[in-house]
């Protein structure tokens, strides 16, 4: 008889171990879930601020004048 009970009460020990792990399993996934998220809103926001920057600064500085490249140095031929 105490062989019965025995094994009732060290499956239901390991049943809640495995429910415990479970559920550390599952909060572990939703804390990435959610710190993935943020990664992604702060990069779409720094995005954002970044574009309009460099928006800002080019409406804001006079056009430039398309650059003459500089002459090539002439090789000389070799016999």
């Amino acid at each position: 008889m105490s062989k019965q009970s025995s094994g009732g009460s060290t499956r239901r020990n390991a049943e809640a171990l495995l429910s415990k792990t479970k559920k550390r399993e599952w909060d572990f996934k939703l804390e990435r879930e959610r710190e993935s998220e943020a990664l992604a809103q702060k990069t779409a926001r720094l995005r954002e601020l970044r574009l309009a920057k460099e928006a800002a600064e080019q409406s804001a500085a006079p056009p430039s004048p398309p650059r003459a490249k500089p002459p090539k140095p002439r090789r000389s031929k070799q016999t």
